[in-house]
């Protein structure tokens, strides 16, 4: 081997070395001191890394070295290349072929900007891949005719794979870095609330008796305007009450401190008071279930899974839409199972939110709640081994239904 091509050998190593000693930082801070890195291994005057925006159909120099034509290149917006301009970082990136030329002053496919304003006359591009996915496109630049070599480009096409590399290691820091703080944040928020849940349910105890209290007063006086309002009044105390609950079960999820006393109950008889409790002038509740029906499962659990889905559907039902409660008995591969379906009218759930619908704190931008209802009443159905599911069809209607196995379920007449 030459002396040169040892040199070069030596070059390459040096380089490669360099660059997994590159902290993972971020993605522009990597892509820059690779850039650096580069442009100093093959003398040249400019370095870049263009990766591939889809927003915009343009390949963005998102690390370029810190020399006077890098410098130039951006005050000329020469930084972003859409590719329906066409030009050679636009071609090798829709082609996935390497191109070297020196002679770039005379090629009739290249931007004008990039001859005529940067001066440039020789350049070797070669695709980036990161991970297995086409992402941009690296360039070398220099203002001398034939400044690189054909080793240059192997040099360059050698250096590229191992920048995709050291750049999806920095993109996953990154994601993780963004999740941890969204995490902290998220449990910082959850212990607040779950004080604060603890107190005000301490709270409202005294004030619902006082309110009871007040109600058969009020009953035994004949006062019907009176009991009227105080009755609603109590429905906004037990709505608090529920989301105090809640978020104390959320924090119970957490620590794994939550748990079931399952027993046989009446599930039309819960439905029943409970549709009485959560109908609204605005949203009448009509129930279709059979006149009783016995199953097997944690009754408060149930009921708070219940009331959560209730208040999701008198909340997203338009206008004066009634919302519909349906139990039905399944017989499934691994026994009998029992369903409660709670259906509204109203605008569709939109499709981005379906996939994070069951988690805490997911809503809707329209919605004001805390985003705790359905991850609870999912929660639920699988402590019972059971499954809570969301379907919307024309009309248009969404219909949540809340699944369980209930071996010893029996129905009454």
């Amino acid at each position: 081997m030459s002396s040169e091509g040892v040199s070069k050998h030596e070059a390459l190593l040096s380089t490669l070395q360099r660059l997994l000693e590159l902290p993972a930082t971020s993605v522009s801070g990597t892509l820059h001191q690779s850039a650096q890195l580069v442009a100093a291994t093959l003398h040249a005057e400019k370095v870049d890394t263009f990766l591939y925006e889809p927003d915009t159909e343009s390949l963005v120099a998102y690390g370029t070295s810190q020399t006077p034509m890098g410098a130039k290149q951006q005050a000329l917006g020469l930084d972003r290349l859409p590719l329906a301009q066409g030009g050679q970082v636009a071609h090798v990136y829709q082609t996935g072929q390497p191109y070297r030329s020196g002679h770039v002053h005379h090629d009739p496919a290249e931007l004008p900007g990039i001859k005529e304003d940067l001066g440039i006359k020789s350049e070797i591009l070669v695709p980036l891949s990161a991970d297995g996915t086409l992402r941009g496109v690296v360039l070398a630049s220099s203002s001398a005719e034939q400044h690189f070599t054909e080793e240059d480009l192997q040099f360059l096409e050698a250096v590229t794979h191992w920048i995709g590399v050291v750049m999806h290691r920095a993109e996953l820091v990154e994601q993780q870095t963004r999740e941890a703080v969204v995490q902290a944040h998220r449990l910082a928020a959850e212990e607040i609330l779950t004080v604060m849940a603890h107190d005000l349910g301490n709270m409202l105890t005294p004030i619902k008796g006082r309110l009871d209290l007040l109600e058969r007063r009020a009953r035994r006086e004949g006062q019907v305007d009176y009991e009227r309002e105080l009755l609603l009044i109590k429905q906004s105390v037990v709505r608090v009450r529920r989301l105090m609950t809640d978020l104390l079960d959320v924090a119970r999820l957490r620590e794994g401190l939550f748990t079931l006393e399952v027993q046989a109950f009446d599930l039309v008889e819960m439905l029943s008071d409970l549709v009485s409790i959560w109908s609204t002038p605005q949203h009448a509740i009509l129930l279709h279930a059979p006149d009783s029906l016995l199953v097997t499962a944690d009754p408060s659990r149930m009921q708070q899974a219940l009331e959560n889905l209730l208040s999701n559907a008198t909340t997203h039902a338009e206008g004066k839409t009634a919302v519909q409660a349906t139990v039905k008995e399944e017989q499934h591969d691994d026994g009998p199972w029992v369903s409660v379906t709670i259906s509204n009218q109203g605008p569709p759930i939109p499709r981005e939110l379906l996939t994070t619908l069951f988690l805490p704190f997911a809503k809707g931008e329209q919605s004001q709640g805390m985003g705790l209802g359905l991850y609870l009443a999912e929660r639920i159905a699988h402590a019972h081994q059971g499954r809570l599911t969301v379907r919307t069809e024309a009309g248009p209607t969404t219909h949540f239904t809340l699944s369980w196995p209930s071996r010893s379920a029996s129905r009454s007449e």
